[in-house]
């Protein structure tokens, strides 16, 4: 994918990720170098399925579904590579995950996940969501790529 086509949405985001609605948490990409980090964005809308009980009268994001939307990044990075197109990139591991801002409904999270080592099918990212400047959530996501 070259850089011309950016930034993208939806219908190019489920050309590269088996991730559907509902379970799909990046609306677009905004950066993309395939097998090394991307950057996505997440707009968490008042009307989003699991506000309705996260919390009543006080809806926040759930941190979990923070960190999907975190890895849906990474794996945007990795299943652009034309040698894992159509596979599925899962989780192997969450570690140093820390979330230091609550997300809620009018927030626009920018999601950015950077590869840092790669070796066969399972790989390693630093990953880091923010709303503005302000960090919501950094993690290293560990995935492994089905073959």
């Amino acid at each position: 994918m070259s850089a011309a086509t950016l930034p993208f949405g939806r219908e190019q985001i489920e050309s590269i990720l088996p991730h559907r609605p509902p379970f799909l948490l990046i609306d677009e990409v905004l950066e993309l170098t395939p097998g090394i980090g991307a950057v996505a964005r997440k707009h968490v809308r008042e009307d989003e399925w699991y506000l309705a009980g996260h919390f009543p009268g006080r809806p926040v994001m759930p941190g979990v579904l923070i960190v999907e939307a975190l890895a849906q990044t990474g794996a945007v990075a990795v299943l652009s590579e034309e040698a894992n197109r159509g596979r599925l990139a899962l989780f192997a591991g969450i570690d140093d995950c820390r979330f230091k801002r609550i997300v809620e409904p009018g927030d626009t999270l920018e999601l950015r996940c950077d590869l840092e080592k790669v070796r066969g099918p399972v790989g390693r990212g630093k990953a880091e969501a923010r709303v503005g400047k302000q960090l919501a959530c950094r993690a290293t996501l560990t995935f492994a790529v089905e073959r």
